[in-house]
Formats: structure tokens, C-alpha cells, sequence
């Protein structure tokens, strides 16, 4: 492979937690570029220094059409995790430009810290935190959650594990995946349920799955208030899947008992957002995945599959 070959890398959490990411790219000459190290690339300046890449290794960055025009050396766009919306695959498939992505890298990081978010939303344990630091010593109550019926929107490797976990705690469950067969949900100790029945009935919904290329979302206000009253939500997944308007307006009537969000729409999430106002409400800097070991094991797949693409070689994890 030429030396000069560039790989530019636009997310700041790239092998924060290993340099062997690192050395797998410097190893076979792909010239690691990380213009800022504690801070995204902003659009502008994307686009400038795309115009050398040989390979992007980006994280919540928006990679369109117009960012892969501005590289004509682009041979492989790598997801430093796995969901691929902000890339659009079809264009870069139309220009010759394979995305690939670390597929079940983050899948137990992000299930532990889902299930620690819906855990601290039932028992308000930031609220308690919250006034205890500021002197005050309250004694919130809140729902145990043996018994409780939890709903997994996605039955993909995070949702299985979080079931597993709910399952720990003597959680009931209801499962929604138009992809997965009822026969595996039931193997994993779920029942198979239509959305709009799973939202009526489950006590807290998490959600796993992609959102609506259409950009629409999942969860809109009506569906928000056919959830069971006093539910719970849980999304670790990607904000464009609820409603946020809808979502503050529901916990504020008092319909939904709490909700805990690691994504948004926005991020950062604005200084108006009317969910930093809503009650029993936990919001977290979509940090699901960030573990050490969820860090080496992205860093280090989406390296080499970088490498496998600029020598000629098919990658492994490829998206179609």
C-alpha cells in the first residue's frame, strides 16, 4: 500500500482506550489523520480535509453526498460503531465506496447502561442525588420492577441482552421486531407483540432499532399517549425515534411516569430544549457505548477493515 494513503478520523473517542487502533492503521501506512482530538469535526472543515482521505473513520458526523464528492481519493467509509443512518450508504455504494461498521461491538456496553437507565428512572436515584448534594434528604418512591412488564422495540444483540437482564430482575417481557421470527423471541424468554399492543401494556419501553429513513418518528404523540399510563421510556438508540416535543408535553401532564434518553434529535441537546424542564426526566450525553472495552473492540475492527479495503482486500463487516 502507497505511504501516502490518508485515513482521516473525525470522531474524538477513536481508540481513546487502546492504541492498538492506532498502530493497525500506522502498521500498514494508512496515515491516521484526527484534526481535533477532544471535539467532532465541523462540516465545514470536513469537507476540507476529505479532500485527501483515502478513508473517513467517523462517529455522529453526517456523510452525504456532498462530503463524498469533496473526496474522489474515497475508497471505504468505516461507522466507529454500528449504526450507519448518518451515512448515506446508497450514494457512497453509487460512487464505488464501501461503509463498513464494528457490528456487536458496543452491544453489552450499551444493554448495561439501557437497563441502568431504566433501573434509575423507576427509583429516581439522580432526582435523590440531585437534592442530597444541594442538602436535602428526600425519600423518593418508586416502582419495583420484578413484576413489571418491560417492551424491547428491536430484538437485535443489544435488546437480547437487555432482556436477559430484565428477566434477572423477574421483569415480564413483550418484544416488537418485524425482522425477527416469534419463535426466537420466545426463546429468549419474550412475547412476540404488535407495536401499538406493546405500547398499551408494557410498564417501561426501551427502544432498539434504526430510525425511519423518512426521518419521521417512531414513537409521534399519539402513539406516546396510547403508552400505558405511568409507563417508563428508555431510548439508548438514536433520538429521531421519539417525538421530543410530544415526549415533554406527556411527561408534564403526568401521563408518562419518567422517561431516560441517551439520544436526541440535536446533540448537544439545546439550552432551550423543553425536555431539560420536563419532570422525572433523565437525560444522559449519548455515552451508551462508552466503555473501554466496547472502545478497543470498535477502534480495532473498524481499523482493520479500513486496511482490508485500501490493499485490496474484502472487508469483514461490510454494509450492504
Amino acid at each position: 500500500m502507497p505511504a501516502a494513503l490518508t485515513t482521516l478520523i473525525t470522531t474524538p473517542t477513536f481508540a481513546r482506550h487502546s492504541t492498538r487502533p492506532w498502530q493497525i492503521l500506522e502498521e500498514a501506512g494508512a496515515g491516521p489523520l484526527r484534526p481535533y482530538a477532544d471535539a467532532a469535526l465541523p462540516t465545514d472543515e470536513l469537507v476540507k480535509y476529505a479532500a485527501e482521505a483515502d478513508a473517513l473513520i467517523v462517529g455522529m458526523d453526517q456523510i452525504t453526498a456532498e462530503v463524498m464528492d469533496a473526496a474522489p481519493r474515497l475508497k471505504v467509509i468505516a461507522k466507529h460503531g454500528v449504526g450507519v443512518d448518518t451515512i448515506d450508504v446508497a450514494a457512497a455504494h453509487a460512487r464505488g465506496i464501501l461503509v463498513v461498521c464494528a457490528p456487536g461491538s458496543n452491544s453489552r456496553a450499551v444493554a448495561e447502561y439501557t437497563f441502568g437507565l431504566l433501573l434509575s428512572a423507576a427509583r429516581s436515584l439522580t432526582a435523590s442525588h440531585t437534592a442530597v448534594a444541594a442538602g436535602g434528604w428526600p425519600k423518593l418512591f418508586g416502582p419495583e420492577l420484578h413484576g413489571r412488564t418491560l417492551g424491547v422495540v428491536g430484538f437485535g444483540r443489544i435488546g437480547r441482552l437487555l432482556a436477559g437482564y430484565a428477566r434477572a430482575f423477574g421483569m415480564e417481557l413483550l418484544a416488537h421486531d418485524p425482522y425477527v421470527a416469534d419463535a426466537d423471541m420466545r426463546a429468549q424468554g419474550a412475547e412476540p407483540a404488535a407495536l401499538d399492543t406493546l405500547l398499551a401494556c408494557a410498564d417501561a419501553v426501551s427502544l432498539h432499532t434504526p430510525p425511519d429513513p423518512s426521518g419521521a418518528p417512531l414513537l409521534d404523540r399519539a402513539r406516546l399517549a396510547a403508552m400505558k399510563p405511568g409507563a417508563i421510556l428508555v431510548n439508548a438508540a438514536r433520538g429521531g425515534l421519539v417525538d421530543e416535543l410530544a415526549l415533554a408535553d406527556l411527561l408534564s401532564s403526568g401521563h408518562l411516569g419518567a422517561a431516560a434518553l441517551d439520544a436526541f434529535s440535536t446533540e448537544p441537546l439545546p439550552a432551550d430544549h423543553p425536555l431539560r424542564e420536563a419532570p422525572r426526566t433523565l437525560l444522559t450525553s449519548h455515552m451508551a457505548a462508552c466503555t473501554p472495552e466496547a472502545n478497543q473492540a470498535m477502534g480495532s475492527m473498524v481499523a482493520e477493515d479500513v486496511v482490508r479495503v485500501l490493499t485490496g482486500r474484502t472487508p469483514q463487516h461490510a454494509v450492504n
